[in-house]
């Protein structure tokens, strides 16, 4: 060699230059161990990189060099290192509260505090529940979704109450009023279009903003449910008492009917009775006269015997008859007694 220059790498050293023996150098085994570990490190971290797990309530956004791609399918799913990112987004149904805080329960009013539509103050506490139904739009088309969802509500909720009286916010008017706020939150959200669906939007509590006002709103409270009671009990004694007096009323009706055909059938019986008699008066007035005097005076005076007598003195015919039934012996002695004497018991002679 050129100047004796040689390299020997025999027992580990190494001679360079002019055949002069140089340093003898000894190769670390721990510098290969190290980057075998480094090497290792490396590849475990990129594997680890390049894995991710969606849960069942999860969905992810898989961003290629700028490009947002949603993955919905749960389980384990793999990208890229370093060139595809993912964030993930929960899609359960999640909630916050206006007027009100959840962890203390204080109130809040800056948010609750409210104006009716006849010019009261009201504290109204809201709680919204909603769930990310769009996880690209949720990260990409708005800075932040729930403070949009959160300053739609507040609008809503105040333009709503703003339309009803005090009493409805207090009492009936409850399930209206939530109807109303979540049709038109939905409305803005579709318009607004940032991946965030209103799930339900419900009135917690309302009341007066003052300690007198909920006093005297109490007060309104209990005498309409007075009302509501007195109306009750007013309308369970009307249900008892109807039909028992439509059964005394249809027992009054029936009677005056009953009534009615027996005046009927009695009047129709003395017409036909008064026509036969008129018939038979016609044929012979004077004997019918005489019979109705007898049949009157028998009528007016019962223990009166009419006594019929010849113009000879002789007894012929007494009016009204004896009774078939009594002893015929006894009846002539009578009759001859009248005769002889005829003003004894009341009898009236009546010259034929």
């Amino acid at each position: 060699m050129k100047n004796g220059s040689f390299r020997n790498f025999k027992n580990g050293f190494e001679t360079v230059d002019g055949g002069e023996s140089g340093t003898p150098k000894t190769k670390k085994p721990g510098g290969t161990i190290a980057v075998l570990v480094v090497a290792a490190i490396l590849i475990l971290l990129l594997g680890m990189n390049s894995a991710y797990e969606i849960k069942e309530q999860e969905q992810a956004v898989l961003i290629t060099l700028g490009r947002a791609q949603a993955v919905t399918e749960p389980g384990l799913h793999f990208k890229i290192p370093f060139i595809q990112q993912v964030r993930k987004v929960n899609t359960t149904i999640q909630g916050f509260s206006i007027g009100y805080s959840t962890d203390n329960n204080e109130i809040n009013e800056d948010e609750s505090l409210m104006i009716t539509s006849d010019f009261n103050f009201i504290d109204v506490d809201f709680y919204v529940e909603y769930r990310y139904s769009d996880p690209v739009k949720a990260l990409f088309a708005s800075g932040n979704p729930l403070d949009i969802l959160k300053n739609v509500s507040q609008s809503c909720i105040r333009t709503v109450i703003g339309s009803y009286p005090v009493d409805d916010v207090l009492t009936t008017g409850k399930n209206e009023i939530q109807a109303s706020i979540r049709e038109m939150i939905l409305k803005r959200l579709a318009e607004h279009d940032i991946g965030i669906q209103l799930v339900n939007i419900t009135i917690q509590d309302s009341e007066p903003p003052t300690q007198q006002v909920m006093e005297a709103f109490k007060a309104v409270e209990t005498a309409k449910q007075g009302k509501e009671t007195a109306l009750n009990n007013a309308n369970k004694y009307r249900n008892e008492q109807l039909p028992s007096a439509q059964a005394r009323a249809d027992g009054i009706i029936k009677d005056a009917e009953a009534q009615k055909t027996e005046r009927v059938n009695e009047a129709t019986a003395q017409v036909a009775r008064f026509n036969s008699m008129y018939a038979e008066y016609i044929k012979n007035p004077v004997i019918t006269k005489q019979r109705m005097f007898y049949e009157a005076m028998e009528e007016v005076l019962p223990g009166l015997k009419v006594i019929i007598e010849s113009p000879g003195g002789n007894t012929q015919t007494i009016y009204p008859l004896e009774s078939f039934t009594g002893n015929e012996q006894d009846r002539e002695t009578e009759n001859n007694d009248a005769a002889s004497d005829p003003t004894a018991g009341g009898s009236l002679p009546v010259q034929e």
